[in-house]
């Protein structure tokens, strides 16, 4: 199977064209059913595919109706390719080096309430250099979206810097979304704060505990604070506005925060509190 990588073929232009960085991960989601005591077994459901916050915003995205490309590092194993398929057949363009060495994994459980723990390798993602980035690839970008991931380790992070500079100069916006609040604590709010200062983004996305390791809003012109059920805050200037989550089924959280910032980055609020509902009522993080 091929795949997209050298920038050399011309770039398909839609409507909209919404451009990810970050990681391509193997997503194994396990779902139990009932209670289970320390070594027992119980019965579960499970989805195995392409996960990663990257591109899930990119495969969401593409479903709503944009164009997506995913700009990443991934490994040449079984998961690496796994996934990388997966994505390809959503209709996401994958730009970036395949390198020899280990794929990321995520796994997830999920409760009974549908709220999920998560347990990453991130595998060779976090290598990517920014000599590895090619920015004909971000040619035409209407929105660049950045995992916070993609913020806390280098040389990602330079590699996040060089294509956010590229989609910048030709009159793109950027978007960030936190990821985690442990990410935040470990690398220090201040330290982020100061990065996302360099970057301008248009739009930030945090859920509540990513917004109080923060220490506050972040600077950023729109900051969106994901309640879960509580619906959405939209922060522009001293501006608030709370927008109740659209009514559903909760089967499996993991990745609702993903299908929202995709939904808004291509039509706004609404669009994305959709795409979260129709997220949260399945299992597994992309459409």
């Amino acid at each position: 199977m091929r795949f997209p990588g050298s920038g050399a073929q011309p770039l398909r232009r839609s409507l909209m064209v919404v451009c990810t960085l970050g990681d391509l991960l193997l997503d194994v989601i396990v779902r139990r059913e009932g209670s289970i005591a320390a070594g027992g077994e119980a019965e579960a459901q499970t989805r195995v595919g392409a996960g990663g916050q990257a591109a899930n915003v990119a495969a969401w995205a593409r479903e709503l109706g944009a164009e997506a490309r995913f700009v990443g590092k991934r490994a040449d194993d079984a998961a690496g390719e796994l996934a990388a398929g997966e994505l390809a057949r959503r209709g996401v363009d994958l730009y970036g080096p395949v390198a020899n060495g280990r794929n990321g994994v995520v796994v997830s459980l999920v409760g009974n309430d549908g709220t999920r723990t998560m347990l990453s390798d991130r595998g060779v993602a976090p290598e990517l250099s920014p000599e590895e980035v090619d920015v004909r690839w971000l040619h035409g970008c209407d929105w660049l979206h950045l995992a916070g991931y993609s913020l806390y380790r280098r040389p990602i992070d330079e590699a996040a810097a060089k294509a956010a500079g590229a989609v910048r100069v030709q009159g793109g916006r950027i978007s960030v979304d936190l990821s985690s609040a442990a990410a935040i604590e470990a690398f220090g709010a201040a330290a982020l704060r100061a990065r996302l200062a360099l970057l301008e983004p248009d739009i930030a996305f945090a859920n509540e505990e990513e917004h109080r390791a923060l220490g506050g809003a972040p600077p950023a012109a729109t900051f969106v604070v994901k309640r879960g059920a509580a619906g959405i805050v939209v922060r522009r200037g001293s501006s608030d506005e709370t927008l109740a989550a659209a009514p559903t089924t909760v089967l499996d959280t993991t990745g609702a925060g993903d299908a929202l910032a995709a939904g808004f980055l291509v039509g706004g609020p609404e669009l994305g509190l959709a795409a979260a509902a129709r997220c949260v009522a399945r299992l597994g993080a992309m459409p």
